[in-house]
């Protein structure tokens, strides 16, 4: 980090010392005394919840003030409803089991000693992000019960909700007797803390970055540590030629319209050519009345009946995290792979048919995290697939792919019992 200040890199390193150091006791401490910090921290965040909000409510009007776009200052809420998610979500990882320890397999060699494979946490996580002030509370809950230590740094634009919860937190952790320095954040909110955490070669065990393209791509840069990307969700809902229209159209409002601005709300909706004339007109007037623009492709446009505008060449591919959807008509399910072959970005793809051979096809030709037929590519996430909340959803494949819960933050590690065994 040459071209970063001394102090910057000094105050950096002090806070991964602590963190690993606080990592040690994490990995050690028994699940109940976890749990009971969980559960303290759901409490507070109930009794606090009007100060959580009135600082949520500065990160809000400085959104608004700033033209932060609908879809953004949505990012940025955390009102009643989302604290109470948030202690929904810690009551139920503090009811699953605890990973650290866990036996995956095991087997007695021929030799006669015992080989065991067993889930171990992976120590310093940095967990870089924007906007949603909620991944403050779900990333430290799962990280912690999974027995690692981390090192928050969220978006300036929700530095008032940030900083209330990240000393809820710690509060919380003194109070249980679990070392409070297992959450940690940089010394300064400024972006440069960022390449300082992820360029220390012996800091972070591992970097989920969640947030735009430019954080993520700087991110990847400067990085000498590993890292998981939550990258783009480009996602998008194949409408087959056997598929039931009207539970379609259900299925491509849902997973468009209930929270645009999410990395799973479908970004666009390819039509079989052989349903087009029907399709096409449903899904366009069910989409606008939901409020949302429809940009459609040459074919797509001429069933429109005037709801729809012309699509341009950049919106294929784009996440757009707004009331605008993609529609394009294209040949049959071949020709539907073969568009989220060169667009799709691997995080939730989906199909609607009532071909189940088509829906096999399908799900065994495109590449994704998750893969929905006949449902909404909304479910792609934590809460909805039983992990109880999530860090992020990981669109590669080293060592996660899709939502990442307890397990994708523990690692495996062998385990060799003998009884005085040596290698011949």
């Amino acid at each position: 980090m040459p071209h970063l200040p001394e102090s910057l890199r000094i105050e950096t390193r002090a806070v991964l010392k602590r963190a690993r150091e606080a990592s040690w006791a994490m990995a050690q401490a028994p699940g109940n005394l976890k749990n009971r910090w969980l559960l303290l921290l759901a409490e507070k965040l109930v009794a606090q919840r009007e100060a959580i909000i009135q600082a949520n409510q500065l990160d809000l009007q400085n959104a608004v003030q700033a033209g932060r776009s609908g879809a953004m200052v949505d990012r940025l809420r955390l009102d009643d409803r989302g604290i109470q998610s948030l202690v929904t979500a810690l009551h139920e990882i503090a009811a699953m089991a605890d990973p650290v320890g866990r036996l995956v397999s095991g087997e007695v060699r021929p030799q006669g000693f015992e080989v065991r494979k067993q889930r171990v946490p992976l120590g310093v996580i940095g967990m870089v992000y924007e906007s949603r002030p909620n991944v403050t509370v779900d990333a430290a809950a799962l990280c912690l019960k999974a027995g690692n230590a981390v090192v928050l740094r969220g978006g300036s634009e929700a530095l008032q909700s940030n900083t209330v919860l990240f000393e809820i937190l710690r509060d919380a952790l003194r109070d249980v007797g679990l070392p409070e320095d297992a959450v940690q954040q940089p010394a300064t909110a400024e972006r440069a803390a960022i390449e300082a955490l992820v360029s220390e070669r012996d800091g972070l065990d591992l970097c989920i970055p969640r947030g735009g393209t430019q954080l993520i791509d700087f991110i990847m840069q400067v990085a000498r540590v590993p890292v998981i990307q939550h990258y783009q969700g480009v996602c998008h809902l194949y409408v087959h030629s056997a598929a039931d229209l009207a539970q379609a159209t259900r299925v491509v409002v849902n997973s468009k319209a209930q929270r645009p601005g999410t990395c799973n709300a479908t970004e666009a909706v390819l039509v079989d050519a052989a349903v087009a004339d029907e399709a096409v007109p449903m899904l366009t007037r069910a989409l606008v009345q939901a409020g949302v623009q429809v940009r459609a492709c040459e074919r797509a446009i001429a069933y429109a009946g005037g709801q729809a505008v012309a699509a341009q060449a950049d919106d294929y591919g784009h996440e757009f995290n707004d009331m605008i959807c993609l529609l394009r008509v294209v040949d049959d399910l071949d020709d539907a792979l073969a568009h989220i072959r060169k667009f799709g970005s691997r995080h939730t793809e989906g199909i609607l048919t009532r071909d189940m051979h088509a829906a096999q096809r399908f799900t065994q030709g495109v590449d994704a995290s998750c893969v929905v037929v006949n449902a909404s590519t909304r479910l792609n996430d934590g809460s909805c697939l039983g992990l109880g909340a999530e860090i992020g959803i990981s669109t590669t494949k080293l060592h996660a792919y899709g939502p990442m819960g307890l397990d994708s933050l523990t690692t495996e590690r062998w385990l060799v019992v003998g009884d005085g065994h040596i290698r011949q």
